[in-house]
């Protein structure tokens, strides 16, 4: 390789490393990236909510700053801003729109394959960091979260920095890299708050037993590391606690307007409690089911989770006990079993927490978990192989490889329609390599290298299969799932998770016919989330005889959704009087708790009116709700009660004053649920009250309130509706 620069030792690589190493790992970048960047366009918006936020801060450093949900900085999103930093900034240089969104986290994940990579490779062949990367790159989440633009993203690629500069500053006990451990960590905070504190623990104690130096010192630099840890995220914390409340936007999530409470509340130990103020669920635990899934140790291999994550978690953790085994009498500065202790406490710490969380939980939250798979994998293979020749070594690495094919077909078996013979595949050749791994030590070279290969084929098909079905789906919504359809909440797509259970796997299964939109609307031939709850309540879904906060009421009230024969403040009603919401039929281009909707010519013509007069050109309940009509107007809505409709922002009398300043042009009927599990009901009170004093308009099935022109008069409009 020519030269001696940085180039030419990237292109070379590591002077030891045999000749194929570097173009190996340049060959799993570039799938890597083609994976991940494939069509990534036809996603479109992908998460409204966030890109909604990433519109705004591409015209507002206000905005951006605080990752408001629109330029007018009327409330942020229930998340930190450090992703949206990421992408405002792209939005900013290459304009608001799909790819300027995507690409960045397609190319966190590029990145964060190269980095773990590195960091195996400090302490293990090449062959071992290789297979790390490549299990990491092929997992299911992790393909689907380097494809959208949630903050999950970011957060890994900052923990696998953590845990790199970690196990750089085991070798040399310097203090440096334990700073960058923590500045890393910090940043992932400013990400995703308290989930990015999970390894923290595992990195202290691992740096504490095992770096080369004296116990004192160690600690003192602890304590550095520490301290790189809470100046980041600290002086964020401080400025937005400082600013006066009216200088800055309201912070979503929370019910007192305090980012302390989004970090200790919904976005903290709510998440393990199940007691978040203002969420839609929650509660459970102990095994039992939960509107977001049944908590237990059984959590990440069941039917809602399993597919995204699991392929090859058995596998880690067995070679994770077997490397741990092999290493126990290592001196204690040894690095290979300090990378064990890393990699292999991150898996157990998240993953049990990930299992028993009785709060709000999302498959793709899995994603956190890949990169720790993906090393446990690597090293405990290398450390195995190193001694095949030992018959205990190669019947472990056997009996491993038959537990690994097992449970790929398994997985592959709950989609039996989606390529059935690939499950026969990967048994057959997991099963034929296993048995020639327990004589592998009197096969020649070459009869070696088909077995190895073998034995690759049968762990890694289902996974690449399923990532490769991920890729070639369009994911939208605020609850993507990996893999072809039916093989976790929902389906790929997104939007059409179930919130309760039912018979027939997954969460419930895919149910064909008729969706209700949470927050009003009807979806024909979709999925139906929460299903039909006779005589009961079933958020999101439909109720016969009882309420269904977001979805369709036969006979009774929905609150935010669809009643037949009742009242629905704020949604649709059939047969009845909808203040804030249409009459006679679900509302055209209406989105709801989960998905934006898609407003129509005619609607955005009315917004677009006079748009710079006003601060905001319209307000929605819930986020999502107003994140389509933003995105798709490229002005201001504001979002009532943020996320779920239930944050007190803005309260009755912040809106009328709005209103009587003239900052706000239009009201859109329906949206989010409001008042969910104690949290506010402005969102309800303000629908109410624009249903009362002002002239409802419908527009495309979209009902409109034009806050410019209050009246208590029935008026006929132009689409012949009659309102009052």
């Amino acid at each position: 390789m020519p030269g001696d620069g940085r180039i030419g030792r990237f292109a070379r690589g590591r002077p030891d490393d045999p000749r194929w190493v570097r173009p190996a790992l340049l060959g799993l970048l570039a799938a890597t990236a083609v994976l991940y960047l494939w069509g990534l366009g036809a996603s479109g918006w992908a998460n409204a909510f966030y890109s909604a936020s990433v519109q705004a801060g591409s015209v507002s450093w206000k905005a951006m700053f605080y990752a408001s949900s629109d330029a007018g900085n009327s409330i942020t999103v229930d998340k930190p801003p450090a992703s949206i930093w990421v992408m405002a900034l792209s939005a900013r240089v290459f304009g608001v729109n799909a790819w300027s969104i995507l690409v960045p986290q397609a190319l966190m994940g590029v990145a964060t394959v190269g980095l773990l990579y590195a960091a195996v490779r400090r302490a293990f062949p090449a062959g071992a960091a290789l297979l790390a990367g490549a299990v990491l790159a092929i997992t299911p989440v992790a393909t689907l979260m380097f494809r959208f633009n949630n903050p999950d993203a970011l957060l890994v690629l900052l923990l696998v920095a953590a845990a790199y500069a970690t196990l750089r500053a085991v070798e040399t006990a310097g203090t440096r890299w334990l700073v960058w451990a923590g500045v890393f960590v910090s940043f992932g905070f400013l990400t995703k708050m308290l989930q990015a504190l999970l390894i923290v623990p595992v990195l202290a104690l691992v740096y504490l037993v095992t770096a080369p130096t004296r116990f004192t010192r160690r600690l003192w630099q602890v304590g550095a590391g520490t301290l790189g840890l809470i100046v980041p995220s600290g002086i964020f914390i401080a400025i937005v606690e400082l600013v006066p409340d009216s200088a800055r936007p309201y912070i979503g999530g929370s019910q007192h307007n305090s980012i302390l409470e989004l970090t200790l509340g919904y976005n903290g130990l709510g998440r393990l409690t199940g007691n978040e103020s203002g969420s839609v669920g929650g509660g459970g635990g102990g095994g039992a089911r939960t509107m977001w899934g049944t908590t237990g140790w059984g959590r990440m291999f069941g039917s809602e989770v399993g597919a995204q994550i699991s392929w090859l978690l058995p596998t880690a953790l067995a070679l994770l006990v077997a490397g741990l085994w092999i290493t126990r009498r290592a001196p204690r500065t040894d690095p290979g079993r300090a990378a064990l202790a890393v990699w292999g406490g991150w898996l157990l710490v998240t993953g049990i927490v990930f299992s028993q969380m009785q709060g709000i939980f999302h498959a793709y939250y899995t994603v956190a978990l890949a990169p720790a798979v993906g090393a446990v994998v690597g090293m405990g293979a290398a450390t195995l192989w190193r001694r095949r020749e030992h018959p205990i070594a190669a019947a472990t690495m056997a009996g491993i490889l038959v537990l690994t094919a097992l449970w790929s077909y398994v997985l592959l078996d709950r989609t039996p329609d989606w390529n059935p013979w690939m499950r026969w595949v990967v048994l057959i050749v997991g099963f034929a390599a296993a048995l020639l791994l327990i004589v592998l030590s009197r096969l020649p070279r070459a009869a070696r290298l088909v077995v190895v290969a073998a034995a690759l084929v049968s762990a890694l098909l289902g996974p690449l299969g399923y990532s490769i079905a991920t890729a070639a789906t369009p994911h939208t919504g605020s609850i993507p799932s990996a893999g072809p359809a039916g093989s976790g909440f929902g389906g790929p797509g997104g939007g059409g998770r179930q919130l309760f259970g039912g018979p027939g796997g997954g969460n419930g299964g895919a149910q064909q016919g008729t969706t209700q939109v949470p927050g009003g609307g009807t979806a024909p031939g979709g999925t139906a989330p929460g299903g039909t709850a006779p005589g009961g309540t079933a958020p999101g879904g439909t109720t016969q005889g009882g309420a269904a906060p977001g979805g369709t009421t036969q006979g009774g009230a929905a609150p935010g959704g669809t009643t037949q024969g009742g009242a629905a403040p704020g949604g649709t009603t059939q047969g009845g009087t909808a203040p804030g919401g249409t009459q006679g039929g679900p509302g055209g281009g209406m989105g709801g708790l989960l998905s934006a909707g898609n407003p129509s010519e005619e609607v955005l013509a009315l917004l677009e009116a006079d748009a710079s007069s006003y601060t905001w050109v319209a307000a929605s309940v819930g986020s999502n709700n107003a994140a389509g009509y933003q995105l798709a107007s490229g002005d201001p809505v504001m979002a009532i009660g943020g996320f779920n409709g239930s944050d007190p922002s803005p309260t009755l009398e912040q809106f009328k004053q709005y209103v009587a300043d003239g900052r706000i042009h239009y009201f859109i009927g329906g949206g989010g649920f409001g008042g969910q599990n104690g949290g506010s009901q402005a969102s309800s009170d303000i629908a109410a009250w624009v249903a009362a004093n002002f002239t409802a308009t419908t527009v495309d099935g979209t009902t409109l309130y034009n806050l410019t022109t209050p009246t208590t008069t029935t008026t006929t409009t132009p689409s012949g509706t009659t309102t009052a």
